[in-house]
């Protein structure tokens, strides 16, 4: 099997066009793995009309993950999943009817990698496109990958095209509460295996609408997923070694960017989860120490978002 194309499901609602978008592929050597995450939604009768397809591999979870241990439902996909590569997409996103084709072509140019990168467009809660993500260079080292991203680009975890065996040996998608940051850490350390290989045909469709994983206004496990990653690009960064002038070059910027980049995050969080609930304030106030902002700049934040 080439592929697995698997969708760890909870929202019901875009569920059905999301599997229509992986069997309408013009490419067949696949399978699509759904795992229902006990979810109290219609999810099993948005699926119900597919299970008939041979494509299609549809398991439930015996009791629900939970949107803050989303990631432990994407390494149960990868538990179930049996093809050469892995592709783990949202239950409300669409693959591109050429989507596995041109990776497929993807990989044959640059065999041996161990992550592989599609364009995105981002389309509406009406399925119409809104905007077309920036074109990458075919390859890069996972130093310029991450510069980059720490610079604005703008990515999913739906994006990428894993090697499954090299995923699982370094234990699947990295766990961050919310996903928040998993995407990065799981993207860094297959590419620092090797480079990252990128198609600038889009292939792939990210869904942004009201119940996106994305709109969660929980502010304190967003913050603390952010420290919690960049704790660990500290500690990856400062051991990291460059094979080249070009690798070095991106690696010393990512050094001196770590803590600017990183703690825009709690500065932002604090200052929006005051903003959208002022009773937030004293929770803050009370909290300066967990969001390493200091005493001073927390307040800076609380009054910015009491202003607000």
């Amino acid at each position: 099997m080439r592929f697995s194309v698997t969708i760890p499901a909870f929202k019901a609602g875009y569920l059905a066009e999301a599997v229509k978008s992986v069997l309408g592929q013009d490419y067949d050597d696949f399978e699509l793995v759904i795992v229902n995450d006990c979810s109290p939604e219609a999810v099993e009768e948005a699926v119900r009309p597919f299970l008939s397809d041979p494509h299609v591999r549809y398991y439930t979870n015996a009791s629900n993950i939970g949107a803050v241990d989303v990631v432990d439902n994407w390494n149960r996909c990868l538990e179930y999943s049996s093809g050469e590569y892995i592709i783990c997409m949202g239950d409300d996103d669409r693959l591109k009817p050429d989507c596995l084709r041109v990776l497929d072509a993807l990989i044959s140019k640059y065999p041996g990698l161990a992550v592989y990168h599609g364009r995105t467009e981002i389309i509406g809660s009406d399925g119409a496109v809104k905007e077309l993500l920036e074109e990458r260079p075919e390859y890069e080292n996972a130093f310029e990958m991450l510069y980059f991203r720490w610079k604005g680009r703008r990515q999913f975890i739906g994006d990428f095209c894993f090697a499954a065996d090299r995923l699982r040996a370094s234990g699947g998608f990295y766990k961050l509460p919310l996903a928040w940051g998993s995407d990065d850490i799981s993207v860094y350390r297959a590419a620092v295996e090797g480079g990252i290989a990128n198609t600038s045909i889009p292939v792939f469709q990210y869904r942004i609408h009201e119940k996106t994983i994305s709109s969660n206004d929980n502010y304190p496990v967003k913050l603390n997923a952010m420290l919690a990653a960049r704790d660990w690009f500290a500690a990856s960064l400062s051991v990291a070694v460059a094979h080249n002038e070009k690798e070095n070059h991106y690696l010393e910027a990512l050094r001196e960017m770590l803590d600017g980049h990183f703690m825009e995050y709690p500065a932002f969080y604090v200052r929006m989860d005051v903003a959208k609930n002022h009773g937030k304030a004293l929770y803050w106030m009370m909290h300066f120490k967990e969001s390493r902002l200091g005493f001073w700049r927390t307040s800076k934040q609380v009054l910015k978002g009491l202003l607000q």
